[in-house]
């Protein structure tokens, strides 16, 4: 069965550093299209950051060039490294996996139908 166990929320200064991690079980990470996501209280789930099996990262234009995603398959973790935080970034964030599909000569990440959801790990940014 695959799981995603996020960690590292906590609570920072704007302009602080932290960085999330999620462990998975029951697929590579590197294997299986990936992406962040976050909620803030009262309001909708976005999209934060995502990376295909190729390894091409795509992030939100509120987070480019401040955070970052990595993966270390030895450990099987996904990385979101966050810097310069702004009390905006204040949100619940996920982690989320789904298989790519075959399209007759590579793997795709074209659905975004993320089927594999982390709990989640608070992080709070106070000015």
């Amino acid at each position: 069965a695959v799981q995603l166990v996020e960690s590292g929320g906590g609570s920072v200064q704007s302009g602080g550093s932290l960085e999330l991690s999620c462990k998975v079980w029951g697929h590579v990470v590197t294997r299986y299209c990936m992406g962040w996501f976050r909620r803030p209280s009262g309001q909708e789930r976005e999209g934060v950051a995502s990376v295909d099996t190729d390894g091409q990262m795509i992030y939100a234009e509120s987070v480019e060039g401040r955070f970052t995603i990595a993966r270390d398959t030895g450990k099987n973790i996904m990385y979101l490294r966050m810097t310069r935080l702004q009390p905006a970034d204040t949100a619940m964030y996920y982690c989320a996996s789904y298989r790519p599909s075959w399209d007759g000569s590579r793997w795709r990440c074209e659905s975004n139908d993320y089927n594999y959801w982390g709990r989640g790990t608070q992080v709070t940014v106070s000015s």
